[in-house]
């Protein structure tokens, strides 16, 4: 989910890199409001007064949220208030989407991960995938699982968290292969030095980004296109139709991924020894499945089932399909999983539960704020005709006028502007644009807007790009230089196919001619 989520370890950037930081929060701090001046007292025409409001209103927005002086989800707040107090619309219209049922959706997914962690299970989970036979002591084998792993978790739960949960993992594997080289070669081996620790850790980071894409939960930004597409398209992709497309394209990537690794950071050896023991050790060190465990596992299950029900009524044709839809939406199933570990006790006699109020507030209430914050200022957008203006403006740039090549052009802008700012902040900024420049053009704009969406989720270049990365950088195991390296390789490959297979898949599922 979203990407700054309370996130277990901590980054060490280097001086320089803090340095940079302070600047860049220093410099946006009076760059966003002297630009929303600037752009207030330049006479725009063809915008409406209201339009206008919002044009300047945006650009310091805009400028915060990709510099950073303060807390990404104040900023969305601030553009809020802004809007009222400057006319552009009144409270009750600004504030309507912090309340849309889509952000019900996020809380009670957001609890559901907070649940699945509190139990351990995400160890679980991946340290049964590493003990199994198959995997075996094979680096390039442990390279791909580690990889498929970090991906499989990030579709449910936040990347960060994957990320954060598979590091130790990560660290306690290149740790023993130093050991075991070392005993080969008979001299000490730093870790930090071997190319399979490099592999290893971006893996995670990568991994952990690319899963997030599979599904409507994956991540913030998937959320945050299916609720622009179905406001302003007034077209609603389902959990399953999302994942028809997207799955598939994930797991594509990942293959894409795996080969980058390995070719790019080739292990030392071939073969870790006693790496599988290591992992089976920690596995055993987890015992029994707890009553909270089962409990939790339960209540995930039945927020998937609901979430699926649509499809397969989809599939079958079942006359039943729409007023399901409309009986249990994906926000309302996600609630009912939420409730059931609320609900379901571990010790009766106790009157104690799966969860408590304590350990659910823990979640990351700032990424409601900035989705209702980002959903606001795109709703704005449409109804004072800015964003109309905007993608007009940006035809007229491109010369892009079909469907595929809009889509094109929104899947590498978002993957640029992501590179630079948060992806739910990217996905925000981004999207609304790309939906007003595919309708300007005539064209199709829900290619566009997934390209979009998905676009903001490929930032890999920069430790700034995306928490995963800072984690994994932190562990002094990824010079910069390569992971600007492999970053830069997979930001365009990705973004290949990622064109390519929306070009291919959304047609199959109903969303492009």
């Amino acid at each position: 989910m979203e990407e700054n989520q309370a996130p277990v370890l901590t980054a060490t950037l280097s001086k320089g890199e803090e340095k940079f930081d302070r600047w860049r929060n220093t410099v946006g701090l009076f760059l966003g409001p002297a630009l929303g001046i600037v752009v207030f007292l330049i006479e725009m025409p063809e915008l409406s007064a209201r339009a206008h409001l919002l044009a300047a209103i945006l650009s310091w927005t805009v400028v915060w949220w990709i510099c950073e002086p303060i807390p990404l989800c104040m900023t969305a707040l601030a553009s809020s208030v802004l809007c009222v107090l400057c006319g552009v619309d009144v409270a009750k219209n600004v504030f309507a989407p912090y309340s849309d049922p889509i952000i019900y959706l996020f809380l009670g997914s957001f609890i559901l991960a907070e649940g699945l962690a509190l139990h351990g299970l995400d160890k679980r989970f991946a340290y049964g995938i590493m003990s199994m036979k198959w995997v075996g002591n094979s680096t390039g084998r442990i390279l791909v699982a580690f990889g498929f792993i970090c991906a499989f978790l990030s579709m449910w739960i936040s990347n960060t968290a994957a990320t954060a949960m598979m590091f130790p993992i990560a660290l306690g594997i290149t740790h023993a292969m130093a050991g075991i080289i070392a005993k080969k070669n008979g001299k000490t081996l730093d870790p930090l030095k071997l190319r399979f620790s490099t592999g290893l850790m971006l893996m995670a980071a990568y991994g952990s980004s690319t899963g997030g894409i599979a599904t409507p939960v994956g991540t913030p930004p998937n959320l945050i296109g299916i609720a622009f597409i179905e406001k302003t398209i007034g077209v609603r992709i389902s959990f399953f139709q999302w994942m028809s497309f997207a799955l598939p394209l994930c797991v594509v990537l990942m293959i894409l991924l795996s080969v980058l690794m390995y070719v790019m950071h080739k292990p030392e050896i071939s073969r870790l020894e006693g790496g599988t023991k290591e992992v089976v050790q920690e596995k055993a060190l987890l015992g029994k499945w707890t009553a909270g465990q089962k409990n939790a596992v339960f209540a995930f299950g039945v927020t998937v089932t609901l979430w699926l029900i649509p499809g397969v009524l989809a599939v079958t044709h079942s006359p039943y399909q729409k007023s399901y839809a409309n009986f249990m939406p994906e926000g309302v199933a996600a609630l009912i999983g939420a409730l059931f570990l609320f609900i379901l006790p571990t010790n009766w006699g106790k009157r104690e539960f799966t969860m408590t109020w304590k350990q659910a507030s823990r979640i990351d209430w700032g990424t409601l704020l900035l989705f209702g914050g980002g959903m606001s200022l795109g709703t704005l957008m449409f109804e004072t005709k800015l964003a109309d203006t905007l993608g007009r403006s940006l035809l007229e740039m491109t010369g892009a006028s079909t469907t595929w090549g809009i889509t094109f052009g929104a899947i590498f802008i978002a993957i640029l502007v992501s590179e630079t700012s948060s992806n739910t902040a990217s996905a925000n900024m981004v999207v609304p644009v790309m939906i007003a420049l595919a309708q300007a053009a005539g064209a199709n704009p829900i290619p566009a807007a997934i390209g979009a969406t998905l676009g903001a989720s490929w930032g890999f270049m920069l430790p700034v790009s995306t928490p995963p990365n800072a984690i994994v950088y932190g562990s002094g195991m990824v010079p910069i230089t390569k992971m600007i390296r492999a970053g830069l390789v997979f930001d365009v490959l990705g973004g290949l196919v990622i064109w390519a297979g929306l070009y291919l898949l959304l047609p199959l599922v109903g969303l492009a001619k």
